[in-house]
């Protein structure tokens, strides 16, 4: 307790982040967001998780005036890293998605509004309806898609390690690919529908972990480590590979 009082009275204390800026790179503006973290030591510049702009930690006494300096010097990091950024991939006939895993072609035949189907022999996901809201209507699928396999996974690890949850949704969260919060509730990414199955199952087996231990302890992994076989191999994909699903679709609440 005495611990987590002095946790939060430090995260009180964090300056305001600076606001938001834009940076003129080779002619182009460029998004600068900023936020603090009590840990941090030094500044940390990075791309953002949907490759449109730039993210900047801050330690507790950057001044703005400091962060700016920073970030006006690393103007070749950042036009080296903006080159070989994601190239965002809206979803419409032709295109190209991963759906757990595998490649899928979309098709959008058009014509009368009607159900998102699938056709397992072509690798195809045919979208009906208005064009102009394909990419809405796939989006909307995907997270329908994500909910069922991730309700699933999480009921199979919840009874596995004897706990309950009180409620699941899926998002499209930005920062993380699930959470836990103290009321028992799972929150995960919707994106998680795009990666290999293995991937959503130790994300679930993660989360569902924190209901019986709400921290990354060792008694947490060993939990995590006895309920899914494959948790080394998936976080080196998420590592490695996780990136690239957040180009793909709309931003959804």
């Amino acid at each position: 307790m005495i611990n987590l009082l002095g946790r939060i009275a430090m995260l009180r204390s964090l300056p305001a982040a600076p606001e938001p800026c834009v940076l003129e790179v080779d002619g182009r503006p460029v998004k600068l967001s900023f936020k603090r973290n009590v840990r941090c030591k030094r500044m940390i510049m990075r791309l953002a998780k949907d490759g449109t702009g730039l993210v900047m930690t801050l330690p507790k006494r950057t001044s703005q005036a400091e962060a700016h300096r920073f970030a006006l010097a690393s103007k070749d990091w950042i036009r080296k890293n903006l080159a070989n950024r994601m190239v965002a991939t809206e979803f419409g006939d032709g295109v190209l998605v991963p759906l757990r895993g595998e490649l899928w072609r979309i098709s959008c035949p058009g014509g009368r509004r009607g159900l998102v189907q699938q056709d397992h022999e072509a690798k195809t996901l045919i979208v009906p309806g208005d064009l102009a809201h394909v990419n809405r209507r796939l989006t909307d699928w995907l997270k329908q898609q994500a909910l069922q396999d991730l309700t699933r996974a999480s009921h199979h690890c919840a009874t596995a390690m004897n706990v309950k949850f009180s409620a699941i949704t899926v998002r499209d969260q930005s920062s993380r690919w699930g959470s836990c919060s103290h009321a028992r509730a799972l929150s995960y990414s919707w994106r998680l529908i795009l990666a290999p199955s293995y991937v959503l199952d130790y994300v679930a087996a993660h989360e569902v972990a924190h209901l019986q231990e709400m921290n990354h302890g060792p008694r947490f992994w060993r939990l995590v480590l006895t309920h899914c076989k494959t948790a080394k191999q998936a976080r080196h994909w998420l590592k490695t590979e996780a990136r690239d699903l957040h180009r793909y679709g709309v931003k959804t609440p």
